[in-house]
């Protein structure tokens, strides 16, 4: 019988690989990081406050923190007279001069974060309710948000806008055919009651989302005409409320900051075209502006405001507003006492030195129409109204184009156009359901360029 010795190398060998083994699973554990903020499963409730963090990231951005292209509060000054260009970019002295083609590569950004942001909204709505069994104000919020964008998008695009949407799962997209404005301010209008109707939660977080949809809903409304209701829905509002779009140097810097301040792209802009408003000259201490030399461009006077710091909030709803939509209901009601006294209370409110001195009745309907978009420019400068404000003059109040908008010799040679709006990104004609054919360049998905 033969007797079989083990084979010794063979075991040393066995424990070297397992040795090796162990080493190195020890030392891969050592250079894995855990990082908490990264979340495995989106269907959880970790996951549903990701997603509503995410809205809230893409409102900031679209509003006045999108670094490249421009935000739509800055973009849309620049087309209306709160801003000129100092810059060197086509992209944005072409939206300056009015005169936008639908291949400036920088309009597709802020649309398309308005779309996401009302997109991801709806995604956050459902995994909120699937998963977080007490959302308090979440769901409110994003109903809020959406409105905000489509009511933004209303303002600033021209008639046709489509409004597509995602699958349940975000894998797809659902095309949507363009439609009016005014259907946008629709949209606005419901998705701001479904913010009402799901706000839930500490006393007073709901008051502060109450009064953030009642803001966004009014001015949904002033863009259809209905002055009444508008009042009606903001009477609530205390003055002295606020809601703002907050920035950070990590995440993206306030743009009408950097824009303006830093890199001298954006100038305060003074009576242009002829019908602009005199926003540096007029010395008003809520638009405090200071000279510098020469903007970007290395010709064009540069003229800055010291409203914003670099991580400054931008306010995107306020009490003030309020005071100034029931003022604009007061004088279509022709209760001009009411009008005056509404405008007054704004004034009053604010009480850093210099203080703004009380109003008096100019006397006449056009005088008044001027004052009250007067103020509501130097209320509300660099936060996205005045686009929409302009585009209400017409619209609203019989005013042409030519008599509100910038018009003549363009100071950067040539003339101003006839832009009234943005034409929807020429990037749009990817989606089936809008025509393939556009009558115009300048015209893309629009089925017109009317305020």
């Amino acid at each position: 019988m033969t007797h079989v010795q083990p084979d010794i190398r063979r075991g040393w060998f066995s424990l070297l690989l397992l040795g090796t083994a162990l080493s190195s699973a020890a030392c891969n554990n050592l250079l894995v990081a855990h990082d908490p903020d990264i979340i495995d499963n989106a269907a959880s409730p970790a996951g549903a406050i990701a997603l509503k963090n995410g809205v809230i990231t893409r409102f900031q951005a679209f509003t006045a923190g999108q670094q490249q292209p421009d935000a739509i509060f800055e973009f849309g000054g620049l087309l209306a007279d709160e801003w000129r260009s100092g810059d060197t970019f086509e992209q944005r002295n072409t939206v300056d001069s009015r005169t936008t083609n639908v291949t400036n590569s920088f309009l597709a950004g802020p649309f398309r974060s308005m779309q996401r942001t009302r997109n991801d909204a709806r995604r956050a709505i459902n995994q909120l309710r699937t998963f977080s069994p007490t959302p308090g104000t979440n769901i409110a919020l994003m109903f809020a948000l959406t409105a905000f964008a489509e009511n933004q998008m209303g303002e600033s695009f021209c008639n046709g806008i489509p409004f597509s949407d995602l699958t349940a799962d975000g894998t797809d997209i659902i095309y949507g055919a363009p439609v009016s404005i005014d259907s946008a301010f629709r949209r606005a209008i419901n998705d701001a009651d479904s913010a009402v109707a799901n706000n839930t939660g500490s006393a007073t977080e709901v008051a502060r989302m109450a009064n953030l949809a009642a803001l966004i809903k009014a001015r949904a409304l002033l863009n259809r005409g209905q002055f009444g209701p508008a009042a009606a829905a903001v009477a609530g509002v205390p003055t002295s409320f606020v809601y703002q779009a907050t920035y950070s140097i990590p995440t993206g810097d306030n743009q009408n900051w950097s824009l303006n301040v830093s890199g001298k792209r954006y100038v305060i802009a003074d009576q242009e075209g002829g019908n602009g408003l005199n926003f540096r000259t007029a010395a008003d201490p809520r638009i405090p502006t200071s000279a510098g030399t020469v903007a970007f461009d290395g010709n064009t006077p540069y003229f800055f405001t010291t409203l914003w710091a670099r991580s400054d909030p931008v306010t995107v709803a306020s009490g003030l507003e309020a005071r100034l939509i029931e003022a604009e209901a007061a004088f279509q009601a022709n209760d001009f006492a009411g009008f005056i006294d509404k405008l007054n209370v704004a004034r009053a409110f604010r009480t850093a030195t210099p203080l703004l001195p009380p109003l008096a009745d100019p006397g006449t309907a056009a005088a008044r129409v001027d004052l009250l978009f007067r103020e509501r420019a130097f209320w509300m400068f660099g936060t996205g109204h005045r686009l929409g404000d302009l585009r209400r003059l017409i619209r609203q109040y019989n005013r042409a184009p030519e008599t509100v908008f910038p018009t003549g010799t363009f100071f950067k040679g040539g003339s101003y156009g006839t832009d009234v709006n943005f034409p929807i990104s020429i990037d749009e004609l990817n989606n089936p359901e809008v025509p393939q054919t556009p009558a115009t360049i300048s015209q893309s998905t629009c089925t017109d360029r009317n305020a």
